[in-house]
């Protein structure tokens, strides 16, 4: 596989403009573009249904759109799949790693999948980052859910991905676990340049991880901005009061409210 671009390129990591998805009868994503930039995390909010998992689906090239293109590091993924992909990972509770194998044959099964070079290297250079090394030889299966989510999280950095998506990753664990995990991602974000999208149904988490939001309904973006600042620009409480009240409108009464 190929290694990442330059950091010196575009900072736009990942570019999706005017993305559109439909079947028979259903329109799930109509007229969706956004951006992410080096270092910056993203929240991709909106309520079950809403297109937030078909987005991502597009990004990841497991579906491929009706309409609309996705650029990844500056490559469209149309036309240059396996260099597009190689700079991004994925991460998600419902995509757990095979609990079989041990955390370090974990990292090595996925690394050899990445072509990583001087593999072995890289994975003792993991399990020290997310504090893994007393569970190396520990299978996957039998680990708890913080365990399981850094486990997750070592497995989706081993090809430092430009792009990192991460659908409800604190969704299983403890306030306290959650908080740990959240803060190590903003570190990550920071340190690495890594940009992330990040879909998350807790708001309170979403002020403090994101950097900006979009707020997805019916497959069509209605708002996007700053977390800490859209509550008061558009009559909130709080981001989690904007959120129930754009889940709740239909379309058209969200998009009037908010235009």
């Amino acid at each position: 596989m190929h290694a990442p671009l330059p950091d010196s390129l575009d900072p736009v990591v990942l570019s999706a403009a005017g993305l559109c998805k439909s079947y028979p009868g259903v329109i799930a994503l109509e007229q969706v573009s956004l951006a992410v930039h080096r270092g910056e995390v993203v929240g991709l909010l909106g309520p079950n249904g809403a297109g937030k998992t078909t987005t991502i689906n597009l990004i990841l090239g497991v579906l491929s759109p009706t309409a609309g293109s996705v650029r990844i590091g500056g490559i469209d993924l149309a036309l240059d799949r396996p260099r597009a992909l190689a700079q991004v990972n994925f991460s998600a509770v419902y995509a757990p790693l095979p609990g079989n194998l041990t955390v370090a044959q974990n990292l090595r099964f996925f690394g050899l999948i990445y072509g990583i070079p001087r593999l072995g290297h890289r994975v003792e250079e993991s399990l020290r980052q997310f504090d893994l090394e007393r569970l190396r030889n520990t299978r996957c299966g039998v680990l708890s859910s913080g365990e399981q989510t850094r486990v997750a999280l070592a497995k989706a950095l081993l090809n430092r991905p430009r792009l990192l998506l991460l659908d409800e990753p604190t969704a299983s664990l403890d306030p306290a676990a959650a908080q740990t995990i959240r803060a190590r991602i903003r570190t990550l974000a920071a340190a690495t340049g890594c940009g992330i999208l990040w879909t998350s149904h807790n708001m309170y988490e979403v002020e403090e991880v994101c950097d900006r939001v979009l707020f997805l309904s019916q497959g069509r973006i209605l708002l996007e901005g700053d977390p800490r600042r859209l509550p008061r620009e558009h009559g909130a409480a709080t981001l989690e009061e904007l959120f129930i009240r754009l889940a709740r409108e239909p379309l058209a009464q969200a998009m009037e409210s908010t235009g």
